[in-house]
């Protein structure tokens, strides 16, 4: 039997006093330290960069002259540096987003802390609750059980924990364990395909017709009010007093989203084997559109607006869930090119000006057409039509026959104008 391996985090909330807390935090303020030390002596040592061994030297010869950094655990700051070198080196990788390495703000990065040697935490399971593990210059800490953990409870050579990372969150510390396991290739998944378009008024339409919706607030209306007093209370004082109440209460609405998110993800790639989904330059969509002194932006207010909407719904996350629960399941999702798909009509693919009327209603307005019906479901089965075309299937959203041929824009004056098939050179 063929296995792949699988690596996955797993987090749990740490059950910290305030004295673990600020050795914690210490601990944290000092790998970012390190980190700015790092890109310091990296990119300005006499014009050129500086090696792995070089930067190796330099952190050990400092924790004997620098009484701090002995408080940071060695393999937490080799762990910096390992994650340093790795960022530099995937700026350089022409096919990796990520930017340039820069320096760390006090404020604004996260607080975070590795223990990269799994050996050394020791864990063990108290009760039906309770987890208990042991953290450098900290000792041992109780931790949250909710789940199963490979080589503790679900022991066997191909199941195990790697490493893990502590981090703080608004709600106090979390750690992360890092688990590695062999799992048989999952069969191919035996269900029917479908496409999915993300929206705003409707976060999930899908080709079948169906819509998947969320509470519009993540917080109850008690937590909302409280939210609401404490913005206003801060906005009053002097020297805010506030933020950790508000950030919790934040925090609380971001987790529920996530825990939404991986729920209907799970159901969704239970159900089909074949997810189609659009490219969506999220990035780009939320670019401001304030413009300059010279040339000022219209409808900024509402561009901020939707901004913060698109924001909210977290698309590339759902994408990122989806795309991973369906390989482990034995299907897949796969992306095609987001232009044109919410304003052509998936039932005579043609383009009509006018046709999207609002943000759920779309009317073809081709006269030999005609069609009515919930904008996103039309977008998702227009995904789902130009997929199979490619492919070089002859289906539609819905599953049934499709007319073959070229997609039509209708011009304005009444006229058509063909373009060329989807996916195929213009």
């Amino acid at each position: 039997m063929e296995l792949e391996k699988r690596s996955r985090a797993h987090v749990a909330r740490l059950d910290l006093d305030a004295r673990q807390s600020a050795v914690l935090d210490g601990q944290a303020h000092n790998a970012r330290a390190l980190w700015n030390l790092l890109h310091e002596y990296f990119t300005f040592r006499q014009g050129r960069f500086a090696s792995l061994k070089d930067c190796d030297e330099s952190i050990r010869a400092a924790r004997k002259e620098i009484g701090w950094l002995k408080d940071l655990p060695a393999q937490a700051a080799q762990a910096v540096l390992k994650a340093y070198r790795q960022a530099w080196k995937n700026f350089f990788n022409p096919d990796h987003p990520a930017r340039r390495p820069t320096f760390k703000s006090r404020f604004r990065s996260r607080m975070a802390v590795d223990v990269p040697q799994a050996r050394d935490l020791n864990i063990t399971r108290i009760n039906r609750r309770w987890g208990a593990v042991t953290i450098p210059k900290l000792g041992r800490v109780r931790f949250r059980w909710t789940k199963d953990l490979p080589g503790v409870t679900r022991g066997g050579p191909d199941r195990k924990i790697t490493g893990a990372r502590l981090v703080k969150e608004a709600n106090g510390w979390h750690i992360v364990f890092r688990t590695q396991t062999s799992e048989p290739l999952p069969a191919p998944h035996a269900g029917p395909a479908t496409a999915i378009d993300r929206g705003i008024a409707v976060p999930l339409a899908l080709a079948t017709g169906e819509k998947v919706r969320h509470r519009k607030d993540w917080l109850t209306d008690g937590e909302q009010q409280r939210l609401l007093r404490l913005e206003r209370k801060a906005a009053r004082q002097k020297r805010a007093a506030t933020p950790g109440q508000i950030a919790r209460l934040r925090a609380k609405a971001k987790r529920r989203a996530i825990d939404w998110q991986h729920q209907t993800t799970a159901q969704l790639t239970d159900r089909f084997s074949l997810i189609v989904l659009e490219d969506l330059k999220v990035k780009n969509m939320m670019a401001s559109a304030s413009g300059t002194l010279a040339a000022p932006g219209k409808n900024v207010a509402q561009k901020r607006g939707l901004n913060r909407a698109i924001a909210s719904q977290a698309w590339g996350r759902t994408a990122e869930f989806l795309t991973y629960k369906a390989t482990a399941k034995g299907g897949k999702v796969v992306v095609i090119p987001a232009p044109g798909t919410s304003q052509e009509c998936h039932a005579c693919h043609t383009i009509t000006k006018g046709s999207r009327q609002s943000q759920s209603r779309f009317v073809c307005k081709n006269t030999a057409c005609g069609w009515i019906g919930n904008a996103d479901v039309n977008a998702a089965r227009t995904q789902m039509y130009r997929y199979t075309s490619a492919a070089g299937q002859a289906v539609t959203g819905r599953g049934g026959p499709a007319p073959l041929g070229p997609a039509k824009r209708q011009a304005p004056h009444g006229g058509t104008t063909h373009i060329a098939p989807y996916g195929a050179a213009a």
